[in-house]
């Protein structure tokens, strides 16, 4: 009898991503929520600030990025929830399946879902912080060069909270220290900007680490979730 042979990569991504992508069709609430967060508390930053566009406009940079980081962080919580309750994560890694390829495709439907849906609303996002005109192209730059590193390292604090009921505050914790670079670049790309100072520096240094991420986090993902089973 000859073995059957596996699908390719190819049909395993776009399997998995059509999966991801039923599960957000059939609960969007869920995936709504960090964006609601964003804009609801970037509008109370304006408020407390008092509305004065001097004061939004310095620190549009610092509030940007700690707003997404925080918002990103939230859509992460319940990012291997599901899998876990339903046994696919466990069928996945304990069966000796091939996890690498449907892992990728689960972190592009949530990185499309915060990081991409972020840098396209990043004109509102900057028109609320008063950022100049000639600024939103430099923030959405900036976001769509960093935002994947924000998924990718928070994904590898979220399988390794994924067993923990209450995890959330675990998976900041873990999470916070690898967004430390990407904050520090990000908005300062934004604040030099402003300045009218040139950011490919800054840019690049995003994207590297945002390559990185890419690199090392599908296997930081599959090595925190198999820890996470084993314990659980």
């Amino acid at each position: 009898m000859t073995a059957l042979a596996r699908p390719g990569a190819g049909r395993v991504f776009a399997a998995q991503f059509r999966r991801e992508c039923a599960v957000v069709i059939a609960a969007p609430g869920e995936a709504l929520q960090p964006l609601a967060f964003l804009f609801l508390a970037l509008s109370l930053f304006a408020i407390g600030a008092g509305g004065d566009p001097r004061v939004l406009a310095a620190q549009a940079g610092a509030v940007l990025w700690v707003l997404v980081l925080l918002a990103t962080l939230l859509g992460l919580e319940s990012l291997f929830r599901r899998d876990y309750d339903e046994g696919v994560l466990e069928q996945l890694l304990l069966l000796g399946q091939p996890v690498f390829v449907p892992l990728l495709a689960k972190l592009a439907v949530q990185w499309l879902l915060s990081g991409c849906l972020m840098v396209l609303l990043a004109p509102a996002l900057a028109l609320m912080l008063y950022l100049p005109a000639d600024q939103i192209g430099i923030t959405m730059l900036v976001l769509l060069a960093g935002s994947p590193a924000l998924t990718l390292f928070g994904a590898v604090a979220a399988a390794l909270t994924v067993g923990l009921r209450r995890g959330g505050v675990l998976l900041a914790l873990l999470a916070l220290p690898l967004y430390v670079p990407t904050l520090v670049f990000g908005a300062g790309a934004i604040s030099l900007a402003g300045a009218g100072s040139d950011v490919t520096a800054q840019v690049y240094w995003l994207l590297a680490i945002s390559m990185l991420a890419l690199t090392v986090a599908p296997f930081g993902v599959t090595a925190a979730l198999r820890i996470s089973l084993e314990q659980s």
